[in-house]
């Protein structure tokens, strides 16, 4: 069922031009760990994910990423994390620290973005986004892409859509 859901997501993470090709992933909390998108899977195919466990090692199949979602999950309360590389939001990280979008949706559903450094797949990045979502539910990482989270996939895919509208709207009124 879980692998529904996630290429259900993965469609409208397409469809919305928010990645391509094999780019991101997505997670779900579970007991004593999470279950994520398998390394290199295409978000819009149906796979079965794999299990990260809270602690010890992840299994080769995970996602290079699976250490951001283990560190958020340790830290909030999110439920569901969803990484894209939204064209917009990624061209925005690389001259800001912080974006603050201009539009009615973006204003109320993330008034401020942060953008955090650190390389994909390192511990820098990890501790760097789940320091950011403890504090809300959308963060870029600066050259990367951002990383949403919520209570569901649903969720984490809205902050995802509305961060990348707020930054194409910003682009095309000329204020990044």
């Amino acid at each position: 069922m879980l692998d529904q859901e996630f290429e259900r997501i993965g469609k409208r993470l397409f469809l919305e031009g928010l990645v391509g090709a094999n780019f991101g992933n997505m997670s779900m909390r579970a007991e004593g760990g999470f279950s994520i998108t398998r390394t290199g899977a295409y978000l819009d195919a149906r796979e079965t994910p794999a299990y990260v466990p809270d602690v010890g090692d992840a299994p080769r199949e995970a996602s290079s990423e699976y250490r951001v979602h283990r560190a958020v999950y340790r830290v909030t309360p999110h439920h569901a994390i969803v990484h894209a590389h939204p064209v917009h939001a990624v061209a925005a990280s690389l001259d800001a620290d912080f974006i603050r979008p201009a539009d009615s949706e973006g204003g109320m559903l993330c008034p401020e973005i942060p953008v955090v450094s650190g390389n994909p797949g390192t511990d820098e990045i990890a501790h760097n986004v789940a320091e950011a979502l403890c504090r809300g539910h959308i963060v870029i990482v600066r050259g990367h892409g951002t990383f949403a989270a919520g209570k569901t996939l649903d969720e984490a895919y809205i902050y995802t859509s509305v961060a990348e509208y707020a930054c194409r709207i910003l682009f095309l009124s000329g204020r990044l």
